[in-house]
């Protein structure tokens, strides 16, 4: 018996000890949600965003990528996202069945069969085939919740004004990333820019940009329909 209160002693001091180890600022998980919680409220939405992301080079330099993506969505199941910049130019079409990878540069595409809905679909693409789509984080139902669980501090560091927006200005740590958020203070509530710093690879550097936002607007079904372009190659890939 006494040895068994032991291990309870011992496993909650381990538990309040980790628990102790975070810093969560209240004020910052207010904000987070509240995005989130608009976010979830939207039955459908386009945005603009622009991005940079560093890479390794041959010599062994850190570049900067960029690109430029369109995205809309009708919730639960239907997308449709164009990335255009440095490494090429590709777009996806996703209707509730199947998702369509598409190359503009190459003039092919593969079809795939998808799950029903948007968050499923992005997940099991990323798994199965390494297929990004732009700000996907953001969408996610339990992104402050990942968050908790994934960093060690966050903190709100008050209000920064970009592009002449005034910012909420959020900050989350952990030994190996360090993320910084922007977000808008107005009624909308909604991200304005993302930097993520990788301090365990060079302090290299992914940001994203939006610099548009359309809020439910009507978006017809026939635009997340794919029609193959005249010429246009079907190709398989493998999973990874």
């Amino acid at each position: 018996m006494k040895k068994q209160l032991l291990v309870l002693v011992l496993g909650l001091l381990t538990f309040f000890g980790q628990a102790q180890e975070k810093q969560i600022d209240s004020t910052a998980i207010f904000i987070l949600d509240k995005m989130s919680d608009v976010i979830g409220d939207l039955n459908s939405v386009s945005f603009e965003l622009n991005t940079s992301v560093d890479k390794i080079n041959a010599d062994r330099n850190i570049e900067k990528h960029y690109s430029h993506s369109n995205v809309s969505m009708v919730g639960p199941d239907k997308l449709i996202a164009r990335i255009q910049g440095d490494k090429g130019d590709h777009a996806f079409w996703y209707d509730g069945e199947f998702m369509t990878y598409y190359s503009f540069n190459e003039n092919n595409y593969v079809t795939l069969e998808a799950p029903d809905n948007i968050i499923t679909m992005i997940d099991s693409m990323h798994m199965r085939f390494d297929f990004k789509f732009p700000a996907a984080d953001f969408f996610y139902p339990s992104f402050t919740d990942d968050i908790i669980e994934d960093f060690d501090s966050i903190s709100y560091l008050g209000q920064k004004t970009i592009d002449g927006e005034p910012c909420f200005y959020i900050m989350a740590t952990n030994k190996d990333t360090n993320v910084q958020l922007w977000v808008s203070n107005n009624m909308n509530v909604l991200p304005k820019r993302m930097v993520i710093i990788q301090k365990n690879k060079d302090n290299m550097q992914y940001e994203a940009n939006f610099i548009k936002w359309e809020l439910n607007p009507e978006i017809p079904n026939s635009v997340f329909d794919f029609t193959p372009p005249p010429n246009s190659k079907l190709i398989s890939i493998l999973e990874k």
